[in-house]
C-alpha cells in the first residue's frame, strides 16, 4: 500500500463528515466517470430517503460502468478511485499481517462499528486505523490522547471494514475467553510439568472460545491456500505459522496457555489421545470448506517439545491437489516423453523429489488418465491422502504388520494391470515392486533423492542387484515447485540480463526470447511478489545406454552424463526456462533446483 498520511493532512478540498451519495455522484460526473444525466438519475434514484448501508456499497451493487474505460464500478474500483481522487492510502486488508488479539487495546468494538474504523497496526509510536469515512475523523484527536500515539488513516472499502470489524474483535474476544478458561482449569506450561510422568492437567476443549480460535484457524488457513499449518509452543507465547507457496510465513501469536487449548481442541476432534503429551500422535480431520464448496482432510501431527505440543496440519484440498493430466506444467516434449513411459504395458517408473515437490499430485493425475474400465488400478499408500473413485486404494497400516512391501505382496493376488506403492523405503518394498514389474504390471512409485539419476543410485544402494534395476525400471520424473510471480505486480527486471540467463544455464542454450521479470509485492500476493507455484521437471527414460552404466560399481557422474546424451534436460535448466518466459525468477530458481554439476 501506499504510504499512509496523517487525518490532519487530508487535501483542504476533501470534505467533513460521513461520506455522502451527492458528493460521491457529483465527484464521479467531475471526473468524467458518469455523464450529467447518468448522475442526476442516480441522485434521483439514490438521494431520497436515507439509507444505513455506505454509498460506496449502494453505488458500488448498482452494476454502473465507468464512462472513460468501461470498467464496472465495483466497491473496490469506487474505493480505488476515492483515494485516488483525495491522495489518500488505499489499503486491502490482509488478515496474515494484523494481530486481531491487539485490536482491542485502541478501541472498543462498539466504537470501531459506529466510527467505521479498524486498527490494522498497533506500533509502539503510532497507529495505522482503516476507515471507509476518511473525512469524519473527528474521533482522532480522541483516539490519540487515549493511546499517546499518534493516528494514521487508511482508505479500505465499507465490505472489508465491517467483515474484520467483527472477525477480528470476536477472534481477540475468544483468545481471552480461552485463556481465562485455560488458567482457571490450572493447565501448567513449563518444562518441568511436560516431563513430570504425574502431571495430570487437562484443558476444556471444548470452551467456546476455543472452538472459535480454531474455527478461525482453519477459515483463514483455506482463504489464504495453506498447504500446512504449525501450531509451534514457546515459553510465554505461541506462535501460530501458515506454509503458502512453500514458505511459512507468521500469521498470529497467542498466549500459552491458549494454545494448549487449541492443541486439545484439535487432538479431540483428531481422535488422538487429549490426555497423552508425552508422545507424537498421529490423527485425520475433515471439515468443509468455508464456502461449503466441498470437503477438506488435515492429517495431524503433534510432537512434544520443551514448552508443549508442537502441532502440524497437512491440508488435502482435492480442488487444489486432484490437477487434470493437461494441467501438471510439462512442457510439449516432457508431456509426449511422459506419456510414452505411462503407456508401457510393464516397468517401474520411479517419482522423486522431496516432500512437498508435488509428486503425489503428479502419480494421481497419471493414475487418473490410465484408470480406464479396461483397467485395474491399485494403490497402496501412507497416507491416503485423497479418495479417488477410480482407484482401488489401501492404507499402510503398521500395527497389523501391513507396510509397503506386505500391501504389495497382497495387491498382486488381486489381478492389477496398474499398480502405485506410496514409497520404495527399505529393499523387501523394492523387490516386490521388480517382482510385480517382472510379472507384466506396470508400477509407480517415488524415492526422495536431489535428480533423476540418482534415484539409480538409491536403488542400488537399498540392495537391489544392478540387472534387475536395468530389467525394470523404465524411466525416472524429478520434481520441484518453484513459486510463479503474481500477474498483479510483476514487472521486468533489468538486473537480470539474457547474458547473465545464458551463462547459468552452460552447456545448454536457452531457446526463444528472454523476457525475465522480478517479484515487487502488492495486496493480491500480500506484498511476497508470487502466488502460486509452478512445476520443473527432470525426465529420464532408461535406453540402452542408461542400462550399460549400471553394475555394482555404479558411478553416478557416468550415468548423469548418459543421461545428458540421451536428452534429458536438468531442473535448473527447466526453471531457467520459466526465468525466461518471466513465469518466475531467477533467485527462487536457484533457491528451489539443485546446483547443476555438469
Amino acid at each position: 500500500m501506499n504510504a499512509p498520511i496523517r487525518a490532519a493532512d487530508r487535501p483542504a478540498a476533501a470534505p467533513r463528515g460521513p461520506l455522502d451519495m451527492r458528493h460521491l455522484l457529483k465527484w464521479l460526473r467531475d471526473d468524467g466517470a458518469l455523464s450529467t444525466e447518468e448522475a442526476e438519475r442516480l441522485v434521483r434514484r439514490f438521494g431520497q430517503a436515507g439509507s444505513s448501508l455506505h454509498p460506496l456499497l449502494r453505488l458500488g451493487g448498482a452494476g454502473l460502468v465507468d464512462a472513460r474505460n468501461q470498467q464496472q464500478l465495483t466497491v473496490e474500483t469506487l474505493t480505488a478511485w476515492l483515494g485516488q481522487r483525495f491522495n489518500l492510502p488505499v489499503l486491502k486488508i490482509d488478515p496474515l499481517r494484523v494481530e486481531a488479539s491487539r485490536v482491542q487495546e485502541v478501541m472498543s468494538q462498539a466504537y470501531a462499528e459506529s466510527r467505521r474504523a479498524l486498527p490494522v497496526a498497533v506500533g509502539p509510536t503510532e497507529i495505522t486505523i482503516a476507515t471507509c469515512e476518511p473525512f469524519a475523523v473527528d474521533w482522532v484527536a480522541e483516539i490519540e490522547a487515549h493511546t499517546k500515539r499518534k493516528i494514521r488513516l487508511v482508505l479500505t472499502s465499507p465490505d472489508e471494514v465491517a467483515r474484520f470489524t467483527a472477525e477480528f474483535y470476536q477472534l481477540a474476544q475468544s483468545v481471552r475467553v480461552a485463556r481465562k478458561s485455560s488458567a482457571d482449569s490450572g493447565a501448567s506450561n513449563n518444562f518441568e510439568a511436560l516431563v513430570d510422568l504425574k502431571s495430570k492437567d487437562t484443558l476444556d476443549a471444548n470452551d467456546q472460545g476455543v472452538i472459535q480460535i480454531v474455527d478461525w484457524l482453519w477459515q483463514y488457513a483455506f482463504e489464504q491456500r495453506a498447504s500446512d499449518i504449525h501450531l509451534e509452543p514457546r515459553r510465554d507465547t505461541g506462535a501460530v505459522r501458515f506454509r503458502i507457496d512453500g514458505v511459512l510465513h507468521t500469521v498470529h501469536q497467542v498466549p500459552q496457555t491458549v494454545m494448549a487449548a487449541m492443541t486439545a481442541r484439535i487432538k479431540l476432534l483428531g481422535r488422538m489421545d487429549v490426555i497423552e503429551r508425552r508422545r507424537p500422535q498421529d490423527g485425520r480431520i475433515k471439515t468443509r470448506r468455508p464456502d461449503g464448496q466441498g470437503e477438506v482432510e488435515m492429517r495431524l501431527s503433534t510432537l512434544p517439545t520443551a514448552f508443549g505440543e508442537k502441532v502440524v496440519m497437512r491440508i488435502f484440498d482435492p480442488t487444489a491437489a486432484n490437477k487434470p493430466f493437461d494441467a501438471l506444467g510439462f512442457s510439449a516434449d516432457e508431456a509426449s516423453r511422459w506419456r510414452g513411459l505411462i503407456e508401457r504395458p510393464h516397468g517401474i517408473i520411479l517419482v522423486t523429489g522431496p516432500t512437498g515437490s508435488g509428486k503425489t499430485t503428479t502419480l494421481y493425475a497419471t493414475l487418473k488418465k490410465l484408470a480406464t474400465d479396461e483397467v485395474n488400478v491399485c494403490t497402496v499408500e501412507d497416507p491416503i491422502e485423497m479418495i479417488e473413485p477410480s482407484f482401488n486404494q489401501t492404507q499402510v497400516q503398521p500395527s497389523v504388520d501391513l507396510g509397503f512391501a506386505e500391501g504389495l505382496r497382497a495387491l498382486m493376488r488381486q489381478d492389477p494391470d496398474i499398480i502405485m506403492v506410496g514409497e520404495i523405503r527399505d529393499l523387501e518394498t523394492a523387490e516386490m515392486a521388480i517382482q510385480a514389474a517382472l510379472t507384466g504390471h506396470l508400477v509407480f512409485s517415488t524415492l526422495h533423492t536431489n535428480d533423476a539419476p540418482s534415484a539409480i543410485t538409491r536403488m542400488v544402494d537399498l540392495g537391489v542387484p544392478p540387472y534387475l534395476i536395468s530389467a525394470t525400471v523404465v524411466g525416472v520424473l524429478a520434481q520441484r515447485l518453484a513459486r510463479t510471480l503474481c500477474k498483479a505486480c510483476a514487472v521486468p527486471d533489468p538486473l537480470v540480463t539474457p547474458e547473465m540467463l545464458q551463462d547459468q544455464a552452460k552447456p545448454f542454450k536457452l531457446a526463444g526470447p528472454l523476457r525475465p521479470h522480478k517479484a515487487v509485492g502488492c495486496q493480491v500476493c500480500r506484498g511476497t511478489g508470487y502466488r502460486g507455484r509452478s512445476s520443473l521437471y527432470e525426465l529420464m527414460v532408461m535406453e540402452q545406454a542408461h542400462q550399460e552404466a549400471i553394475h555394482p560399481r555404479l558411478e553416478p557422474a557416468l550415468l548423469r552424463q548418459r543421461s545428458l546424451e540421451k536428452g534429458l534436460q536438468p531442473l535448473r535448466l527447466a526453471g531457467l526456462n520459466k526465468v525466461a518466459q518471466g513465469v518466475t525468477t531467477l533467485e527462487e530458481v536457484l533457491r528451489s533446483t539443485p546446483r547443476w554439476e555438469g
